[in-house]
């Protein structure tokens, strides 16, 4: 499976849940914080464009039925923490990460709680 086809599968699956809640929740779009190690619009960062067209595929339009935040660490791996965390605080109902440095960073701003602040 290429590296798209990962991706377009993986945010359908991430999808499905928020979508059941939401369900539940009129009027609440379901909401993905994407972490990137770079810009979209780098050479050595295809990631981002594959995420929208596997959106897109699964019939989500960013700011219609989903919402979607990015963050972008500019090729500096100290910044995936602060990252994940400002996800963390909007908050979003999944994250996707694209680097294992920005895996381990959102590893350790959620591991332990959950999103309303208790211990697991």
């Amino acid at each position: 499976m290429n590296r798209r086809a990962f991706l377009g599968a993986l945010a359908g699956g991430f999808l499905a849940a928020p979508l059941v809640v939401g369900a539940r929740q009129a009027g609440r779009m379901p909401r993905i914080g994407v972490l990137l190690p770079a810009e979209p619009a780098s050479p050595t960062e295809p990631d981002a464009s594959a995420f929208r067209q596997g959106l897109h595929a699964l019939g989500y339009v960013e700011g219609q039925n989903v919402v979607v935040e990015y963050r972008h660490a500019h090729g500096k791996a100290e910044l995936h923490t602060e990252l994940a965390a400002q996800l963390v605080r909007l908050p979003v109902n999944v994250m996707v990460v694209g680097s294992g440095a920005a895996t381990l960073a959102a590893k350790k701003v959620t591991q332990g709680s959950d999103r309303h602040g208790g211990r697991r």
